[in-house]
């Protein structure tokens, strides 16, 4: 799981991404991300009740992508937030290492939208 320190803690820094950050769409997830001020990056993983409705495997969804994100966090740019929406309960039986390879390709995109916007 992913350190306390690197997860949003309240819906205020939640509804700031929403509002000011763009979003990156999948058929199976999207992400929505923005420049921070506080030095360090800070995840959370969204999955609606639309996605699964039990609790127990929504858990296990959200559980699967902190824990590939902690995996290969040293790849992921700092000071940005980031919020992943889960669309597709496909996630929860996917191979990890395509798993990986989804949420890897979610942040390169990320930062190639940071350098049309930077250059």
């Amino acid at each position: 799981m992913l350190s306390k320190k690197y997860r949003f803690h309240s819906r205020g820094g939640v509804k700031y991404v929403y509002r000011h950050g763009k979003t990156l769409r999948t058929p199976k997830m999207s992400l929505t991300f923005t420049e921070n001020t506080r030095g360090f990056t800070r995840i959370a993983v969204v999955v609606s009740k639309k996605v699964e409705k039990s609790a127990v495997k929504r858990n296990r969804i959200r559980r699967r992508i902190y824990e590939a994100l902690r995996i290969n966090f040293d790849l992921i740019p700092k000071k940005t937030d980031y919020i992943f929406i889960v669309f597709s309960k496909d996630i929860l039986t996917m191979p990890f290492n395509e798993l990986e390879k989804l949420l890897g390709d979610l942040v390169e995109q990320s930062k190639v939208c940071y350098n049309k916007k930077n250059g």
